[in-house]
């Protein structure tokens, strides 16, 4: 029982047209995008660095209060007693030891503690945090506020772009 052979027909597999179809419109709609992308054009930023001359620098401070309690005794102030650290502790112990009228004077008796009250005082501390920097380029002058103090020349980013109007005025 030989047969000749003949060639099988061709199946396709159920819903390979669809997929096609499907096919088809991705492509149709990935070569749609450039021509919407072509519309906008985004113009090309030219930058580059120049130099200005600084005319004047004025530091912008902030003011800080510190209260910190201090003993008043019968009116008079008796500064806090910090232990001396490092190279002052080392300084003390050598020139205690090259005097001999320290130890002879008699020490100092502290005040009587029912004399003594602690009292809060007040510090204000300044310090900067910005500076106003006047300066010039290409014959006009600007303000800017800038976190350090930039001396007498200011390096400046230079930004030039095209004006686009929108499509309506054109």
């Amino acid at each position: 029982m030989n047969r000749p052979s003949q060639p099988l027909p061709r199946r396709t597999p159920p819903g390979l047209p669809a997929a096609r179809r499907w096919l088809a419109a991705l492509l149709l709609a990935a070569l749609a995008l450039p021509a919407a992308a072509q519309e906008t054009v985004i113009p090309k930023q030219n930058v580059r660095t120049a130099y200005a001359q600084v005319l004047r620098v004025e530091p912008v401070f902030q003011t800080l209060t510190a209260t910190r309690m201090e003993q008043h005794c019968d009116d008079r102030v008796v500064p806090p007693r910090d232990p001396p650290r490092g190279l002052s502790r080392i300084v003390g112990a050598v020139r205690q030891a090259l005097t001999h009228d320290a130890e002879d004077a008699p020490p100092q008796d502290p005040p009587a503690a029912e004399d003594c009250r602690l009292v809060p005082v007040q510090r204000q501390f300044r310090r900067p945090i910005a500076y106003d920097v006047d300066y010039v380029f290409k014959g006009m002058r600007y303000r800017s506020r800038l976190p350090y103090d930039p001396g007498n020349r200011l390096r400046l980013q230079v930004a030039i772009t095209p004006y686009v109007p929108p499509p309506e005025e054109r």
